[in-house]
């Protein structure tokens, strides 16, 4: 065996033991940190993907993080009980489709594309389920919060990325859009420019939630 294939069979190894043992889904940038300088981590990584394509497990990415889980067609092997899954409402499913493509968007922005109002306990149920997350203020007048995805998000939805999300093509061919739909009809770029934010901290996050809490309560008294 010549040098140069032993030396990448030995960085396969080692990111192989690496995933193994981690905890939590690795990044190539977390894994090139723990290999040797000049380790080519992409070129291994497709290899050992390919090598694990067949298998009890897998080699998935996820949020641009690599991990090893049970092949998907296995899953049942692993389930002892079976838990009835939280559904979202109609309502939760169109705001987490807006938040995905628009992000990050404020509230007053998700009203507007829904075309009705939007009740608190909406975005509650996907902050629960941590499917969303305040991103920032918007730079405008009255600097209002923004929403956008998780990383869970994409791991519920089996997505590499945000750049994965379905296209106008993928929804129609899935049956998911009218055929009759406008010729003007586009579905927005995920993560496309938008205006600059600043970012919110765990205070200031709790603080924006009392302050939501507050004059919703004082608004339903007065009516």
């Amino acid at each position: 065996m010549t040098p140069d294939l032993t030396a990448k069979l030995d960085i396969e190894r080692a990111i192989e033991a690496l995933l193994f043992a981690a905890a939590a889904p690795l990044s190539a940038a977390d894994l090139a940190r723990r290999l040797p300088e000049g380790a080519d981590v992409g070129k291994a990584l497709a290899a050992l993907k390919s090598r694990y394509a067949d298998r009890g497990v897998t080699l998935d990415v996820v949020a641009d993080k690599w991990q090893f889980r049970t092949a998907p067609d296995l899953g049942y092997l692993m389930v002892e009980e079976r838990e009835d899954p939280r559904r979202l409402s109609k309502a939760a499913l169109e705001t987490l489709a807006i938040i995905a493509y628009h992000q990050p968007v404020t509230r007053a922005e998700i009203e507007t594309i829904r075309g009705v109002g939007l009740s608190r306990g909406t975005l509650d149920v996907l902050h629960e389920m941590n499917l969303i997350r305040l991103r920032g203020r918007r730079r405008s007048p009255g600097r209002p919060v923004t929403y956008g995805t998780t990383e869970h998000f994409l791991e519920v939805f089996s997505l590499p990325s945000l750049h994965d999300l379905p296209g106008a093509a993928d929804m129609r061919a899935a049956g998911l859009l009218d055929l009759n739909v406008p010729a003007d009809f586009v579905i927005p770029e995920p993560g496309g420019a938008r205006e600059v934010e600043d970012p919110i901290g765990l205070e200031e996050m709790e603080q924006v939630e009392f302050a939501q809490d507050f004059f919703e309560s004082a608004e339903g008294e007065a009516h």
